[in-house]
Parts: C-alpha cells; structure tokens; sequence
C-alpha cells in the first residue's frame, strides 16, 4: 500500500494531495534507482555525490560534500573509498591544512557521470510523461507557490 491509499474522503484535500505528492516522488526515486543499479551497477547515493562533485570542478571537501548531500560525515567516507577505489573520484591535498583534502572527479568520473546523467534526465522526462507541456506548466507553477510559502513560513519560525 502506497502513501496515499492511508488517505480517506473525510481527510482535508491538502492532507491528501500532500500524501499524493510523497507517493508520486517515491514511485519516481524507486524508478531511478531500479535504472542506475540496471543499468550502470550504481546507486542514488553514488549518483548523488558525483552529481556535488559535478557541480563543483575544483572538488569540495568532505565535510561540504556531507553538507550538501544532507548525510553523515561517514556515509560520505563511504562512498568516496569506493569511487576512489573505482577511479571515479580522488582525494586531492587542501593546501594549509594537512588534515583535510579535497575530493574531485577523475576523467573517468566526469564520462561516467555524465552517461548516467543523460539517463536520469530521460528517465525523469519519461516519468511526466502523462503530462502535457501546459500542465507541467501549470503544476510546475503551483508547486513553486507551495514552495515560497514554506520559506515564509519557515523564516518566520526562525
């Protein structure tokens, strides 16, 4: 039973196009995930943390690298020993300070990357599909009022 299927008539429509939303995300991320192990053996965290790297040509250390990705310092570590074992990414000295380094894609890295992300982006496109270029618009529009409306409400608690 998907997210969704816990909402009932007599719950607000906000609750449920909430739990609609959650699902509708999940079916995707599965979707993607089941692709990248298919059809490049990797994972969403792998893809993730090449995609930082991608962003960022000069590399970034591991404690950005675990900022950014929103997870722990040792899941980073993790990861990076196996796409450095892989000689997808490498770990580059940080000038002035000897305990740090920086981590950056290989040639090799950057290729690969950039295959898997030609992927993603079909993939994505292919799961709105079902939407025509006005709705996408559309949805693309009212989802960005919802966004700017969590800012103000989250700026405000703060």
């Amino acid at each position: 039973m998907d997210l969704e299927a816990r909402a009932h008539s007599e719950h607000p429509d906000e609750l449920r196009l909430w739990l609609r939303l959650l699902t509708c995300a999940q079916l995707i991320e599965k979707q993607v995930r089941n692709e990248l192990r298919e059809q490049f053996a990797t994972t969403l965290p792998r893809f993730d943390l090449m995609a930082q790297l991608e962003r960022s040509p000069e590399g970034l250390k591991m404690n950005e690298l675990s900022r950014r990705m929103m997870v722990t310092g040792g899941n980073v570590t993790g990861i990076t020993d196996q796409l450095v074992s892989e000689g997808l990414v490498e770990r580059v000295d940080v000038e002035g300070d000897r305990r740090a380094w920086r981590v950056r894609l290989t040639a090799r890295g950057h290729k690969l990357f950039n295959e898997m992300a030609q992927q993603h982006e079909a993939w994505i496109v292919d799961a709105f599909a079902g939407l025509n270029a006005r709705e996408i618009a559309q949805l693309h529009k009212l989802l960005g009022k919802v966004k700017q409306h969590s800012h103000q409400q989250l700026a405000e608690t703060l």
